[in-house]
């Protein structure tokens, strides 16, 4: 059996001796002399949060499979301090057909015991993410109804994020415009798509235009100036780019009280 030591300390974790990478990594090779393990490598980082899944050493050994039959740590904490990232590299090693082993918490998935405390911490895991899930959905759905600011991530085409708010892209609203234009005057989406894809003009991400990107401006209230999420809509914070009555004579009126 090869085994890659990986090996970690954060910050806080300096002052204790006990986990200083130094002792880890002794602890960690006399564990294999005892089971007869091959070191392939040990992968060292100091310096660096257990959430951090960046990790340059951690990352190199996950690069590096092919030199190793499984990971070997002192604690599992050592590795990940989110069960969720923890489940996310199970699904990697069982993928590539690798193994994990942690020495103190006698965690080994070369044994049936071992195989099966796996599969409860994923399920574990699963469970966290959809609770996490649930907390998003109920904090969006409370600043939908009665907070400020902006709705989900990621800015819309026509937009772009300054200092915590959509600041329109003068470039783009004029296309937003437009497409608006266009389809009042008669054309199709895959219509308006064609044209823009001809003329060069990027999509979002510069990507290119089709039915559906071009849909999902047409139908977006936040080109007027409001926001949508889940069904719930309200005005929102940003400048419109689109004149309301312009919007209403695609969509049909908004379901909100103007003020």
């Amino acid at each position: 059996m090869r085994a890659a030591l990986y090996v970690r300390v954060s910050t806080d974790d300096q002052a204790n001796e006990g986990f200083s990478l130094d002792a880890q990594v002794k602890r960690l090779e006399a564990y294999c002399r005892v089971r007869g393990w091959e070191v392939s490598d040990v992968y060292r980082d100091e310096g660096y949060s257990g959430r951090n899944t960046e990790r340059p050493e951690y990352q190199r050994m996950m690069a590096d499979s092919d030199s190793w039959d499984t990971i070997l740590v002192l604690k599992m904490d050592r590795i990940h301090r989110n069960s969720v990232n923890f489940a996310l590299m199970m699904d990697d090693l069982r993928a590539k057909g690798k193994e994990f082993t942690s020495m103190q918490d006698k965690f080994d998935t070369t044994t049936a015991m071992g195989r099966f405390v796996m599969d409860i911490m994923q399920r574990i895991a699963q469970l966290e993410s959809e609770q996490i899930g649930e907390r998003v959905k109920i904090g969006m759905e409370y600043k939908a109804r009665n907070g400020t600011g902006n709705l989900g991530s990621g800015h819309p085409y026509g937009y772009v994020y300054s200092k915590g708010r959509l600041e329109v892209v003068k470039d783009e609203a004029y296309t937003v415009r437009a497409i608006y234009n266009m389809y009042r005057r008669g054309s199709t989406m895959d219509d308006i798509a064609g044209y823009l894809n001809k003329a060069e003009i990027p999509a979002k991400k510069g990507g290119k235009w089709n039915k559906q990107s071009v849909g999902n401006i047409l139908h977006n209230p936040l080109y007027v100036g409001y926001q949508e999420w889940d069904g719930i809509l309200r005005k929102g914070e940003q400048e419109p780019i689109v004149a309301i009555d312009i919007y209403e004579s695609i969509n049909g009126p908004l379901p909100v009280t103007r003020e």
